[in-house]
């Protein structure tokens, strides 16, 4: 007979995104495709702290429903210089119409009026990070001025 654990959640870091929402590339077609830069930004946690770098990008799909499809790929450095690749992809919708027309308008949008779910996984292949190739994380967040902030969970 098995054992059913309680899985536990642990804060990785938060993640603070400097979305370059002038330089989007709107693509249309099936899903309304827009692809919005990741201009940089910051991480910080208890395990780990550093800088997002540049170059990454959000690949958004709006969803008839108005869900937004999230899959964004970009690269992390740690204040000790450890290179971390990141993917993550998920969901965000807004709460009310109120908060649906802010998220149109590129606003900011606090936690209780968008549902923003994502999964982060992470490659690298620095030795003290070698950990992060093997967790599973979830991640919760809000729309600020300049992009996205996102907790980040170790799930346990």
């Amino acid at each position: 007979m098995s054992t059913i654990e309680t899985l536990v959640h642990a804060p990785l870091f938060v993640m603070r995104l400097d979305v370059a929402y002038d330089q989007a590339q709107q693509i249309g077609g099936e899903g309304n495709l827009g692809i919005y830069p990741v201009r940089g930004g910051t991480f910080e946690g208890k395990r780990m702290r550093g800088e997002v770098l540049g170059g990454g990008a959000d690949w958004v799909i709006w969803r008839s429903d108005g869900t937004m499809l999230i899959d964004v790929r970009t690269s992390l450095r740690t204040h000790d210089g450890a290179m971390i690749a990141m993917i993550y992809q998920g969901y965000a919708a807004a709460t009310s119409e109120a908060a649906a027309e802010k998220l149109r308008r590129k606003e900011v949008v606090e936690y209780g009026d968008i549902y923003i779910r994502t999964t982060p996984r992470f490659s690298t292949q620095h030795p003290d990070y070698l950990w992060l190739n093997r967790i599973v994380a979830v991640a919760n967040g809000k729309r600020t001025a300049t992009g996205p902030m996102y907790h980040v969970f170790e799930i346990r």
